[in-house]
């Protein structure tokens, strides 16, 4: 049985004391370590027998009592789980571990001892948190891409779609920017809240540019046709925007986590896209649009 060699607990030992000086992991639990806890117990608990016996009858006797339910090994000691116990579950600290075991593994281990990534919540977290960053930019593209293909279809201009397009990708990065502020983690409730954004986000633009684009084919200059769709759609976007941002604010004052970093986050992007279509989009279309005209592609 593995558990029996001294050369196989020593390097579960090596990996274990690597780990506890990870910054992050507040403590470890190992076969080795108890080996190392009960040898010191049969001589009387000196800590100079805290060690891992290098005698083989010794080893089995520091082992013996350590049942395979204690999920410290199995009935022929062919798997020996190292738990890791961490200060807190947030992204940058499971990371920071996982990158550390994987190159602590990769130095430590051999024929006889291999280092594999198992399951527990830190586990799940991580193998999940790695799902999230891999479909995050996927994501991203598949709901601008579509968003972009309709207001092409929608309006048939380009400078249209980019006045519409633009303010989305400032408050989405302003949103990324928050949750760093906020220290949000990216995770599969977080990932789509900023795509959630966008498409609520671009019906205020639509509401503005929709009236703009044909106050400006009827001959308007933008500032003209921006005060004209101000006085049709502007009302209807800040009550739609701060209805919405109302509504969710009151996550504020749960006592979940998830609904407060849902709250925060919501109330950000429905308030800064609804700011967004009033401010920058009519910006754009002044750059886009520098004398009235019509809708050139």
């Amino acid at each position: 049985d593995a558990c029996t060699y001294y050369e196989t607990m020593s390097t579960i030992d090596r990996f274990q004391w690597q780990m506890e000086n990870v910054s992050g992991v507040q403590s470890a639990v190992s076969l080795s370590s108890i080996s190392k806890l009960v040898n010191a117990g049969y001589n009387e608990g000196n800590p100079k027998w805290r060690v891992i016996p290098r005698n083989q009858q010794t080893l089995v006797q520091s082992i013996a009592r350590v049942p395979s339910s204690s999920g410290l090994l199995n009935s022929d000691c062919s798997v020996m789980p190292v738990i890791l116990f961490l200060q807190d579950h947030k992204a940058d600290t499971i990371n920071t571990v996982i990158e550390a075991v994987k190159k602590t593994a990769s130095e430590l281990g051999n024929e006889q001892v291999q280092f594999k990534l198992a399951s527990g919540p830190v586990g799940v977290m991580a193998a999940t948190n790695e799902a999230v960053a891999k479909a995050q930019l996927p994501m991203m593209l598949y709901v601008y891409g579509a968003v972009i293909a309709l207001c092409l279809i929608s309006f048939r201009s380009i400078r249209a779609t980019i006045v519409v397009v633009l303010p989305l990708f400032v408050v989405s990065t302003l949103a990324q920017w928050l949750m760093t502020v906020l220290d949000i983690g990216l995770t599969v409730s977080t990932l789509p809240v900023i795509a959630l954004g966008v498409g609520i986000g671009v019906d205020y633009g639509i509401y503005i540019l929709s009236t703009m684009s044909s106050k400006l084919k009827a001959g308007m200059n933008v500032e003209d046709a921006y005060l004209a769709a101000l006085k049709e759609r502007g009302s209807a976007v800040l009550i739609t925007g701060l209805t919405l941002a109302i509504g969710v604010s009151t996550w504020f004052f749960s006592d979940l986590k998830f609904q407060v970093d849902m709250g925060i986050l919501l109330t950000f992007m429905f308030l800064v896209n609804m700011l967004a279509a009033i401010i920058i989009l009519p910006a754009l279309s002044a750059f886009l649009w520098p004398e009235k005209g019509h809708d050139k592609k």
